[in-house]
């Protein structure tokens, strides 16, 4: 089984990214992508950007996942 979420770009450097989710910041490469700009939402797969998204799409993902934890701790 495979995981992604989504995570919003905080900073960028070259192929890496900065990105926060549920106030935990972790460094992933956004190589797989053209054009990521601070504030961007992406979904971050095993380390790798793999797909830009809108921030309602990624409210609306995460809020499901929220949903199936029964709890409020995913941002």
């Amino acid at each position: 089984m495979c995981l992604a979420v989504p995570a919003r770009v905080l900073e960028i450097s070259g192929d890496a990214a900065v990105v926060e989710l549920g106030g935990v910041r972790r460094e992933i490469s956004v190589m797989l992508l053209e054009s990521v700009s601070a504030g961007d939402w992406v979904i971050v797969h095993a380390g790798f950007a793999i797909e830009k998204l809108s921030e309602e799409e990624a409210e609306r993902t995460l809020a499901l996942f929220r949903e199936i934890a029964g709890t409020n701790e995913i941002h």
